[in-house]
Formats: C-alpha cells, structure tokens, sequence
C-alpha cells in the first residue's frame, strides 16, 4: 500500500499552441492526438494510475475545453481529473502552475502534456521527500541524441540548467519530470506570464534543487518525428502487455 506522502498529485502542461503540429492541431489539442489507437492524454492517465498516482489537474489553455469534454472527470480510468484554465491569455508554463495551486497543494509532481515518461514515479518521489528542498527535477544523460543536452549534472547534483545557452559539459536532459513544493512558486508575482525554466534556474540559485536521474528514455509528441516514436513505442508496448 502507498504512503500518503507518495500519493502526490500531478499537474500535466496542456495548454500550449503546439506550432510545430500546426498542420494537425488547428481543432484538435496535442492531448488528444490519436497515439496507438488512444488520445495520448489517457495513455498519460493510464500510466499515471499504474504508479500509484489519481489526483491529476489538466492545466489547459488552447483548446482546454475539447479536453476536459474528452476526459471528464476521469472516473472511467480510475482516477480524479480536475481543470485548470489560463484564461484569455496564456500564463506560461510557471504561470499555469501558480494558477493552479489551490488544486495542487503542498507539494506535486509536473509534466507536460506531450510527454510519456516511463519511469518510477514513487522512487522519485521518495526521493524529492528525502531531499527537503523545495524541488526535484528528473535527468537522463541524453549526450545530445534525443534533443540537445541541457543540464550539468555532477555527484547528484544539478549544477546547471538551460535550454538556451547549452554547452559541451552538458550530458544529461530536462526529462521532463518535476517534483515541487508550492512555495517554489508563490513568490512568484501575481500578474504576467513565467516559464517553469525560471523556477527551476531559481531553485538552482538558491541551492534548492534536488535532482534524480532515471534510467531510460522520454518519448514526445511535440514534434513530427517525436509523434512518430511514440506512436511505434505505445504500440509495441500495447503488444507486449
């Protein structure tokens, strides 16, 4: 039986445009994206609920409301799904989670609606209560294969974080994967958007950023070729099953 510390709820990312799937989410939001014979998003929840994890809040913004028609309020799957919108105008990654805290609370996981993250969930989240700090983010030494390297990452440690200036020293990735309290983001100001960047280089700053890596790769749908192998990847797991 999990701890009630395990049971942390997740925030997924939904609300972007999705500009490089232009062409195929004009009316149809990257979460519903047909992915091995499923919209993605249940392929998420599917996961989710296999870790342990059912309180899940959508934060939504373009097309929230498709979503929200398409999965309900998760009861079919087991779990309790709740809606966060941004509003009229996009609050940013950050700011979609501020948003969202009364439905969050304490302490949560995040990830983005365009990724499936095969990994251990409970281990990390052990891991991020070990740590006492104020957030958690997951790696995976990616050496530039999947997408270009973005973290330093010594003995434990993140020691550096950016998606815009990477460099040579970088072997692992942003996996996608976060664990954070809600103070982390309540200093934030009320007004304007922020990217989820910014907490994370802060956390850094301030020395309060654990890290975990795990061991096997991401999948995305935010790019054609990354649709692409997702779709082989939850197909050949489906067979597997």
């Amino acid at each position: 039986m999990l701890s009630s510390r395990a049971r942390l709820p997740v925030a997924i990312l939904a609300g972007g445009r999705a500009i490089r799937l232009q062409s195929i989410t004009q009316a149809v939001p990257k979460a519903l994206l047909d992915v091995a014979g499923k919209p993605f998003a249940v392929h998420q929840i599917e996961l989710l609920k296999a870790n342990g994890l059912a309180d899940l809040v959508f934060c939504v913004g373009h097309l929230g409301s498709a979503i929200e028609d398409a999965l309900g309020d998760g009861g079919r799957w087991g779990v309790r799904i709740q809606y966060s919108y941004d509003g009229e105008t996009l609050r940013g990654t950050g700011g979609a989670l501020r948003h969202a805290l009364t439905l969050l609370g304490e302490a949560f996981f995040v990830l983005y609606g365009d990724s499936y993250l095969d990994c251990d969930y409970q281990a990390v989240a052990s891991a991020f209560h070990a740590s006492g700090r104020a957030g958690l983010m997951t790696v995976f030494r990616n050496e530039n294969r999947w997408d270009r390297s973005n973290v330093l990452f010594e003995n434990g440690r993140i020691m550096r974080y950016d998606k815009q200036a990477a460099a040579s020293d970088m072997r692992h990735i942003d996996y996608g994967l976060g664990v954070f309290r809600s103070s982390a983001f309540t200093g934030r100001p009320d007004a304007g958007p922020f990217d989820l960047v910014a907490v994370y280089q802060a956390l850094i700053a301030q020395n309060d950023l654990a890290g975990f890596e795990v061991p096997h790769r991401f999948y995305e749908i935010g790019s054609p070729s990354g649709l692409e192998e997702a779709r082989a990847y939850l197909a050949e797991k489906a067979t597997a099953v």
